[in-house]
């Protein structure tokens, strides 16, 4: 990726998300999944603008993805997995 991409996409990704709060935590349902053509449910977080986070296996959109939460403290690491 060029500089000039990545830098692109750091702000892209500052403007979608920066300073937003998660209004609502869940996993995509069965039907949802398979509106998208996937056979995995990963967990969805929405923001308060309405916007949707939801993690997938690539940048193609191949199948739903885990989402790794990682800190300071090893022991607090989680991953929310899929269904």
């Amino acid at each position: 990726m060029s500089k000039d991409a990545k830098k692109y996409w750091e702000e892209r990704a500052n403007d979608l998300l920066l300073g937003k709060q998660i209004t609502e935590v869940r996993w995509l349902d069965k039907k949802e999944a398979e509106d998208i053509g996937w056979d995995s449910r990963p967990v969805a977080l929405q923001l308060d603008d309405g916007t949707w986070i939801v993690p997938m296996r690539d940048d193609e959109g191949n199948d739903g993805g885990a989402l790794s939460i990682s800190g300071d403290i090893p022991e607090n690491e989680e991953v929310l997995g899929v269904f």
